[in-house]
């Protein structure tokens, strides 16, 4: 069996902000919590993302991936527009 050095993807990543480097610099874990935060803007379900990041407790993706977005900002306006409107 072949192990990989923890900072080896990390170290990958280096590389190629050495060679572009007008890139925003973002490491693994970054990549991670856009991926749960995207996951949860998609409308995927909790439990799916808890799932997908081997999360144990499920109050994990709320504390840490959940945040409002620019989408779900306008969903919930329009939502309370309609409320108002439809009321």
């Amino acid at each position: 069996m072949t192990y990989i050095r923890m900072s080896y993807f990390n170290d990958q990543l280096n590389l190629i902000f050495r060679d572009y480097p007008n890139l925003k610099k973002i490491n693994v874990h970054g990549f991670r919590h856009t991926h749960a935060s995207l996951l949860f803007e998609s409308g995927a379900e909790p439990h799916e993302v808890q799932d997908r990041l081997g999360h144990e407790d499920i109050q994990t993706n709320y504390n840490i991936y959940t945040h409002v977005t620019n989408k779900s900002r306008e969903k919930t306006a329009e939502q309370f527009l309609n409320y108002m409107t439809n009321e």
